[in-house]
């Protein structure tokens, strides 16, 4: 591995998310986790600590920036980073989809085989742990998050990989994981691959998807990485859409069926589109869990609205 400033600015160029912040990971005993970098006086600190204060209610910081420094210390195995992929503008370089189950392996090549036939250049990383791999896809502009998630989730759709009645998938969540930025968080982060301490180990880099074996030159294998216009983004889910909502006529439909279960299940493809609004605008209701813990500032995770 090498931190040269050419290798830098390759590493720079691919994993680009929000730069006036970034995330370092910790290890304390058992426990583990990411935090934000900070700038600090730690003779203040020192001083603050000293009458009872804790870090947390620190005031005298400030968020580090990502630096080449601090990338070359990534690579170096100094520090492993993460970086929060949603940008100010709830756009994003990039989106990643995470797979961490047993059958990882054959979920990720089948996701990759639907991106290239929707002419989406997409790259498997070995995951840290090496029991889960990462599927990263570059664009070559920011994209708003919410349109691009919609993209990927139809496309893992399309491969069979999520429904509602399969519980079993290896697929586990997308990077960016929100639409938009609450305002009071900086979304989710995503640990930056090459790390050296797991690099070394097979993990944390990208593999051939055939053979699961490391690329043997990564930084000549991401300088040649291709990134998706937004232009065919913008097709592809404008194709997508309209062929989900494609209107049926009345005429090729004999029955509609409506499963009754803990859920009440209609297939939507036999509905036109002004049903489907329908019980999109007038039949939906207000999730009363959602905005108690919404209003006591406690996290809405897991909630629907």
């Amino acid at each position: 591995m090498s931190e040269s400033p050419t290798n830098i600015e390759i590493f720079k160029s691919l994993f680009k998310g929000r730069d006036d912040v970034f995330a370092i990971r910790w290890e304390k005993g058992n426990k583990n986790g990411y935090m934000p970098a900070y700038f600090y006086d730690p003779y203040l600190y020192k001083a603050h600590k000293m009458k009872g204060g804790t870090f947390q209610n620190f005031s005298n910081k400030s968020y580090l920036q990502l630096s080449d420094k601090e990338i070359s210390k990534h690579l170096d195995g100094v520090h492993l980073i993460g970086i929060y992929p949603l940008l100010l503008d709830n756009t994003s370089w990039f989106i990643v989809a995470d797979f961490d189950k047993a059958n990882w392996i054959e979920e990720c090549k089948l996701f990759l085989e639907t991106c290239h036939k929707n002419n989406i250049p997409a790259y498997l990383e070995r995951s840290r742990s090496g029991k889960g791999g990462h599927v990263w896809i570059f664009f070559d502009k920011p994209f708003p998050a919410i349109r691009s998630r919609k993209i990927i989730i139809t496309l893992l759709k399309e491969s069979g990989l999520i429904s509602d009645f399969d519980k079993t998938s290896s697929f586990d969540r997308l990077f960016p994981n929100q639409d938009f930025l609450s305002g009071k968080s900086l979304g989710n982060l995503i640990a930056l691959p090459l790390y050296k301490q797991t690099f070394e180990q097979g993990n944390s880099c990208f593999i051939e998807h055939e053979t699961l074996q490391p690329i043997q030159d990564q930084f000549a294998y991401l300088s040649s990485i291709k990134r998706v216009s937004i232009d065919l983004l913008e097709s592809l889910l404008k194709s997508k859409t309209e062929t989900f909502l494609k209107p049926i006529s009345v005429n090729a439909i004999s029955k509609l069926t409506i499963t009754l279960d803990n859920t009440v299940t209609i297939n939507r493809v036999h509905l036109n589109t002004h049903i489907i609004n329908f019980l999109k605008d007038e039949l939906n209701f207000a999730n009363t869990e959602f905005f108690i813990k919404s209003k006591s500032g406690k996290s809405t995770y897991g909630t629907d609205r």
